[in-house]
Protein backbone atom coordinates (compact mmCIF):
# COMPACT_ATOMS: atom_id res chain seq x y z
CA UNK A 1 0.00 0.00 0.00
CA UNK A 2 1.25 3.45 -0.92
CA UNK A 3 0.91 6.51 1.30
CA UNK A 4 1.38 9.99 -0.18
CA UNK A 5 2.82 12.44 2.33
CA UNK A 6 3.04 16.20 2.03
CA UNK A 7 3.74 19.10 4.34
CA UNK A 8 4.59 22.74 4.56
CA UNK A 9 7.76 24.11 6.17
CA UNK A 10 6.34 23.66 9.71
CA UNK A 11 5.81 19.94 9.16
CA UNK A 12 9.17 18.77 7.85
CA UNK A 13 10.50 17.29 11.08
CA UNK A 14 7.24 15.55 11.99
CA UNK A 15 6.75 14.32 8.41
CA UNK A 16 10.18 12.67 8.50
CA UNK A 17 9.36 10.96 11.81
CA UNK A 18 5.97 9.74 10.56
CA UNK A 19 7.47 8.71 7.22
CA UNK A 20 9.99 6.47 9.00
CA UNK A 21 7.23 5.12 11.27
CA UNK A 22 4.94 4.30 8.33
CA UNK A 23 7.76 2.72 6.32
CA UNK A 24 8.62 0.63 9.38
CA UNK A 25 5.09 -0.76 9.23
CA UNK A 26 5.68 -1.92 5.66
CA UNK A 27 4.01 0.89 3.71
CA UNK A 28 5.61 2.58 0.73
CA UNK A 29 5.77 6.36 1.13
CA UNK A 30 5.60 8.86 -1.71
CA UNK A 31 7.18 12.01 -0.27
CA UNK A 32 5.66 15.03 -2.00
CA UNK A 33 7.59 17.58 0.07
CA UNK A 34 8.42 20.11 1.04
CA UNK A 35 11.84 19.25 2.33
CA UNK A 36 13.01 22.88 2.46
CA UNK A 37 12.80 24.92 5.64
CA UNK A 38 11.94 28.16 3.87
CA UNK A 39 8.39 29.39 4.32
CA UNK A 40 6.05 27.87 1.74
CA UNK A 41 2.34 27.62 1.02
CA UNK A 42 0.47 24.66 2.49
CA UNK A 43 -2.20 24.62 -0.29
CA UNK A 44 0.44 23.50 -2.79
CA UNK A 45 1.27 20.41 -0.74
CA UNK A 46 -2.32 19.70 0.29
CA UNK A 47 -3.32 19.63 -3.35
CA UNK A 48 -0.38 17.35 -4.20
CA UNK A 49 -1.44 14.84 -1.55
CA UNK A 50 -5.09 15.04 -2.57
CA UNK A 51 -4.32 14.58 -6.25
CA UNK A 52 -1.98 11.64 -5.60
CA UNK A 53 -4.78 9.84 -3.75
CA UNK A 54 -7.59 10.88 -6.12
CA UNK A 55 -5.56 9.88 -9.18
CA UNK A 56 -4.65 6.47 -7.70
CA UNK A 57 -0.93 7.14 -7.42
CA UNK A 58 -1.33 6.51 -3.69
CA UNK A 59 -3.91 4.55 -1.70
CA UNK A 60 -4.03 7.03 1.19
CA UNK A 61 -2.46 10.32 2.16
CA UNK A 62 -1.01 12.07 5.20
CA UNK A 63 -0.77 15.86 5.24
CA UNK A 64 0.95 18.02 7.85
CA UNK A 65 1.01 21.76 8.47
CA UNK A 66 1.07 23.86 11.64
CA UNK A 67 -2.46 22.96 12.73
CA UNK A 68 -3.48 20.44 10.08
CA UNK A 69 -6.48 22.60 9.23
CA UNK A 70 -5.15 24.56 6.25
CA UNK A 71 -3.57 21.62 4.50
CA UNK A 72 -6.70 19.50 5.06
CA UNK A 73 -8.83 22.24 3.49
CA UNK A 74 -6.59 22.17 0.42
CA UNK A 75 -6.78 18.36 0.26
CA UNK A 76 -10.56 18.47 0.50
CA UNK A 77 -10.82 20.74 -2.55
CA UNK A 78 -9.65 17.81 -4.68
CA UNK A 79 -12.62 15.80 -5.93
CA UNK A 80 -12.87 12.45 -4.18
CA UNK A 81 -10.89 13.40 -1.10
CA UNK A 82 -12.16 13.01 2.43
CA UNK A 83 -9.43 14.52 4.58
CA UNK A 84 -9.79 14.73 8.34
CA UNK A 85 -7.78 16.63 10.92
CA UNK A 86 -7.11 14.49 13.97
CA UNK A 87 -5.45 15.40 17.25
CA UNK A 88 -6.07 12.06 18.96
CA UNK A 89 -6.37 8.40 17.90
CA UNK A 90 -10.09 7.83 18.52
CA UNK A 91 -11.20 10.40 15.94
CA UNK A 92 -8.64 9.05 13.47
CA UNK A 93 -9.99 5.52 13.89
CA UNK A 94 -13.62 6.56 13.49
CA UNK A 95 -12.84 8.80 10.52
CA UNK A 96 -11.80 5.65 8.66
CA UNK A 97 -14.49 3.35 10.06
CA UNK A 98 -17.44 5.72 9.61
CA UNK A 99 -16.34 8.35 7.07
CA UNK A 100 -13.93 6.33 4.93
CA UNK A 101 -11.38 9.14 5.17
CA UNK A 102 -8.58 8.80 2.67
CA UNK A 103 -6.29 11.57 3.92
CA UNK A 104 -5.17 12.09 7.50
CA UNK A 105 -4.02 15.55 8.53
CA UNK A 106 -2.51 16.79 11.75
CA UNK A 107 -0.67 19.78 13.05
CA UNK A 108 3.01 19.83 13.88
CA UNK A 109 2.29 22.64 16.34
CA UNK A 110 -0.56 20.68 17.92
CA UNK A 111 0.64 17.09 18.39
CA UNK A 112 4.03 15.73 19.32
CA UNK A 113 5.72 12.92 17.48
CA UNK A 114 4.62 10.09 19.78
CA UNK A 115 0.97 11.18 19.67
CA UNK A 116 1.25 11.60 15.89
CA UNK A 117 2.45 8.00 15.65
CA UNK A 118 -0.52 6.83 17.73
CA UNK A 119 -2.93 8.80 15.55
CA UNK A 120 -1.35 7.44 12.37
CA UNK A 121 -1.40 3.87 13.62
CA UNK A 122 -5.06 4.07 14.68
CA UNK A 123 -5.97 5.52 11.29
CA UNK A 124 -4.00 2.99 9.24
CA UNK A 125 -5.24 0.03 11.28
CA UNK A 126 -8.91 0.97 10.93
CA UNK A 127 -11.09 -0.10 8.00
CA UNK A 128 -14.28 1.36 6.58
CA UNK A 129 -17.29 -0.46 8.02
CA UNK A 130 -19.65 0.28 5.14
CA UNK A 131 -23.27 -0.51 5.96
CA UNK A 132 -25.20 2.50 7.23
CA UNK A 133 -22.03 4.57 6.91
CA UNK A 134 -21.84 4.03 3.14
CA UNK A 135 -25.10 5.92 2.62
CA UNK A 136 -23.70 8.90 4.52
CA UNK A 137 -20.38 8.86 2.69
CA UNK A 138 -22.32 8.73 -0.57
CA UNK A 139 -24.30 11.77 0.57
CA UNK A 140 -21.09 13.67 1.31
CA UNK A 141 -19.63 12.75 -2.06
CA UNK A 142 -22.85 13.78 -3.80
CA UNK A 143 -22.24 17.34 -2.58
CA UNK A 144 -19.24 17.52 -4.96
CA UNK A 145 -21.56 17.04 -7.92
CA UNK A 146 -23.71 20.07 -7.09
Amino acid sequence: MKIAMGNDHTGIELKNIIKEFVEGKGYEVIDLGTNASESCDYPVYGEKVGRAVADGEADLGIAICGTGVGISLACNKVKGIRACVCSEPYTAKLSRQHNNSNVLAFGSRVVGSELAKMITEAWLDAAFEGGRHQRRVDMVMEIEKR
